[in-house]
């Protein structure tokens, strides 16, 4: 008698998250428009644009290489067009002797989406943390620190593949003599 009731629940537990929008962590619904799309990045190989890379691959967004594409292909796929991303850090404490004790870091990125005819988005993320310098402590600071650094490249990745959700992919309507073009969201830059 137990064992109808348990699978019952459990098929009305998986009925109420697949409608509410449930997502695993980590993952991302972009736009149907936004599914395939050029990385353009002032360093490739720099662990920034491997954390934004590492996201879209997880959020099933298919990355294409611009050097391997016709020129057609490329004139018609959405680009992301990453800016560098800047870190620095704040004392927010002092021990008694006047040294540094604690530490804000912040990191911040921006990212420019271009959706060929439809305009350029600008999209901007930043990530703050605690960090406690312990001067007894140097070696394991300095790992913590790095380990700091590498999260947040990863949460800042994260939150710039998230906000690609608010770049208005819509169609504009045909210019017809009684319709208006569709204007770009705010923040937006229509490219010709």
């Amino acid at each position: 008698m137990r064992h109808p009731i348990v699978t019952i629940m459990v098929a009305m537990a998986v009925l109420v998250t697949a409608g509410c929008g449930f997502n695993l962590r980590g993952t991302t619904n972009v736009p149907h428009d936004l599914n395939t799309l050029i990385l353009d990045t002032p360093d490739p190989y720099g662990p920034m644009t491997r954390a934004v890379r590492s996201q879209l691959r997880q959020s099933g967004v298919t990355i294409v290489d611009s050097s391997t594409v016709d020129e057609k292909t490329l004139k018609s796929t959405p680009s992301l067009r990453l800016g560098g991303a800047s870190s620095f850090r704040d004392t927010v404490s002092i021990f008694q002797n006047g040294t540094t004790a604690e530490y804000q870091m912040v990191m911040q990125s921006s990212a420019q989406v271009m959706l060929p005819g439809k305009g350029i988005y600008n999209i901007n993320a930043k990530v703050f943390r605690s960090f406690f310098d312990n001067p007894l402590t140097a070696l394991a600071k300095d790992a913590e620190e790095d380990m700091l650094y590498q999260e947040m490249r990863e949460q800042l990745a994260q939150q710039l593949v998230r906000k690609l959700i608010t770049v208005q992919t819509t169609e504009q309507p045909e210019n017809e003599s009684d319709e208006q073009p569709a204007t770009p969201a705010h923040g937006a830059v229509t490219v010709q």
